[in-house]
């Protein structure tokens, strides 16, 4: 047909094809969200304009002036290989595979959410109250829900928070190895990672007076609880001693609590943020690593004048995060399903961690295990000395296996070589250890 032609009706075409008029509206609708044809209410149905082909190529080469050199560093968060290609087992990434997720209760809750009152009207800038209650309660007995500001996931908590406090030029503390995407948020924003080594138990207190007495940093970025790379808790007594030590340099504390429902089973610490009275600590966490990717639902718990800086940073860049997500996050948060969904998930979490560890340790005995998480998704390992990670992770992916190669994870130079390995993007356990295998054989 030419552009601009008319399509047989519906009542034609439902006769032609011998199909129900479902199949012609779905039909219709797709080739319209196509651009294929133009739909024409009490009309009908036409075929598009065509496309133009073999025009000039734009020239935007003006744009490398004009942007100057402000470029977004990006290469800590993106894969320096690539998307994998199909049949690849993901021994990588952060979120769980998607028979992990509460799928069932996510679409209900979706459902009713839809149908609430107002569901499709402008939400608070805050968040809604009851959803700010839910994570208030989470954080801890001294929380309110004024304290909270609802956010689009945890990233975005933490690419607010980073602006909010530290200006371009400054420097910001974290932790070594940490987190990558609190390395490009930082150096997004302007700032300048200053590592501080980390060791069995955590964050070491004594390097970090030492690292704000040197930089006069007023910003650290932590993850206390099943910290990722390493899957470390802060000790008891470290946990006060980062937050006085934070506080008598006059600086913020970051405390990004991502893992709070990712335990496996055992007691989970309160957050840094339920004990701190004087507005040192800045909390982040999120529904999105318990549940799936796309519910996008976080939040930011603080006191003082930064929160009302954090505000300000949500009303200047998307005015609120959008009614429905969080309308389906508070039912899903009160539903009896969720919390039959993160007792399953500890159980299975737990099991895929042992297994995943058993079998590095019987298929690469010279991998060393840095320890037995008692949380989170991964397993942290160093690998002999002499060895490239970087290297081992382009063999593993020819072998049809994806892994994060360590240095990522540094903000300067790694002192040896490692590789991060997770253990709840698989199918199963089986293909866990098939993972483990095409490992080896990439050796």
């Amino acid at each position: 047909m030419s552009p601009g032609d008319r399509l047989p009706s519906s009542r034609e075409l439902i006769q032609r094809h011998r199909v129900g008029p479902g199949t012609v509206s779905q039909a219709i609708a797709l080739l319209a969200a196509e651009g294929a044809v133009i739909t024409r209410p009490g009309i009908g149905t036409f075929v598009a304009p065509r496309a133009r082909t073999g025009g000039q190529v734009a020239d935007t080469v003006w744009q490398t002036v004009a942007l100057t050199d402000r470029a977004v560093d990006t290469g800590s968060v993106t894969d320096a290989l690539g998307p994998p290609p199909a049949g690849t087992i993901m021994l990588d990434g952060g979120y769980m595979h998607g028979s992990l997720q509460p799928t069932r209760a996510l679409s209900a809750a979706l459902a009713r959410a839809a149908r609430r009152p107002g569901a499709w009207d402008r939400a608070p800038l805050n968040g809604l109250a009851p959803l700010r209650a839910v994570f208030a309660r989470m954080a801890g007995a001294g929380v309110t829900p004024e304290d909270v500001l609802i956010t689009a996931g945890g990233q975005s908590a933490l690419s607010m928070a980073v602006r909010a406090i530290a200006g371009p030029g400054n420097p910001i503390l974290v932790e070594s190895p940490t987190y990558p995407g609190a390395i490009a948020a930082a150096r997004a924003a302007g700032l300048r990672p200053v590592p501080v080594p980390v060791d069995d138990d955590g964050l070491r207190p004594d390097l970090l007076a030492e690292a704000f007495a040197m930089t006069g940093a007023r910003l650290l970025y932590c993850q206390p609880t099943y910290h990722n790379p390493t899957g470390t808790v802060l000790a008891p007594e470290r946990r006060r001693q980062v937050v006085d030590v934070a506080r008598a340099a006059g600086a913020f504390v970051i405390e990004d609590d991502f893992a709070r429902h990712l335990g496996h089973g055992g007691p989970v610490p309160r957050p840094l943020v339920a004990d701190d009275r004087d507005g040192t600590v800045v909390h982040l966490t999120s529904f999105t690593k318990p549940a799936a990717p796309s519910l996008r639902i976080g939040a930011l718990v603080a006191r003082g004048p930064v929160m009302e800086r954090m505000r300000a940073i949500r009303l200047v860049d998307d005015f609120f995060v959008t009614r429905p997500l969080q309308e389906a996050a508070l039912e899903l948060a009160g539903s009896p399903s969720w919390d039959r969904h993160l007792r399953a998930l500890a159980t299975a979490l737990r099991e895929r961690c042992a297994n995943l560890a058993a079998a590095v340790a019987r298929d690469l005995p010279d991998w060393t295990v840095t320890r037995l998480p008692s949380g989170g998704l991964h397993l942290w390992l160093r690998l002999p000395s002499g060895t490239d990670d970087t290297v081992v992770a382009g063999a593993a992916r020819r072998h049809g296996v994806a892994v994060s190669a360590g240095r990522r994870y540094f903000a300067t130079e790694p002192p040896a070589a490692h590789l991060r390995l997770g253990f709840a993007a698989t199918n199963d356990l089986a293909e866990l250890a098939e993972g483990v295998r095409r490992l080896r054989q990439a050796l």
